[in-house]
């Protein structure tokens, strides 16, 4: 079978690199800052049209980690030790760009926050506030829904914790 253009092009979709780096706030450059906070706005305030303070003043407290490829920043979550938001670790403002959504980095990014997640605070307990229609996603990885689901932000949520 002779290989064309077409299936070329999509067998390198399914290998494009994405360059996974964590890092504090204080070691955050101020392009890397101003590219994460406009992809955050861009992916939960814009394309979910839901109008809510995004920058909540908990990024200091955060590890970020950010996925690159050679278009920029295409995938992001921050990182948080227990007793930040819960008694557990925590993982949030989960997010890959929209045009880059079918090369599979939500799970190489949330892959790579579980492990970051034991390798900075020694745990494996980690809690997380899902988005509803996200809930099998994350359930792909390990976790599991607590509780009742409830409303954030005009979005239903739903729990769920990894231990």
């Amino acid at each position: 079978m002779k290989a064309n253009s077409h299936s070329i092009a999509c067998l390198s979709n399914l290998f494009k690199m994405l360059q996974l780096q964590i890092k504090s706030f204080d070691d955050l450059t101020l392009n890397e800052l101003h590219e994460l906070l406009q992809l955050r706005s861009e992916v939960f305030v814009v394309e979910q049209n839901c109008v809510y303070q995004e920058i909540d003043g908990k990024d200091k407290e955060a590890m970020h980690l950010l996925g690159q490829d050679k278009s920029g920043l295409v995938a992001y979550t921050r990182i948080f030790p227990p007793g930040v938001y819960y008694n557990e670790a925590s993982i949030g403002r989960v997010l890959v760009k929209r045009s880059e959504r079918q090369h599979g980095y939500g799970y190489r990014i949330m892959e790579a926050s579980i492990k970051a997640i034991f390798e900075h605070y020694g745990t494996c307990g980690i809690k997380i506030s899902a988005q509803k229609y996200l809930e099998k996603f994350y359930g792909n990885l390990g976790f599991k829904p607590v509780g009742d689901d409830y409303l954030e932000d005009g979005i239903p949520h739903v729990a769920m914790v990894k231990i």
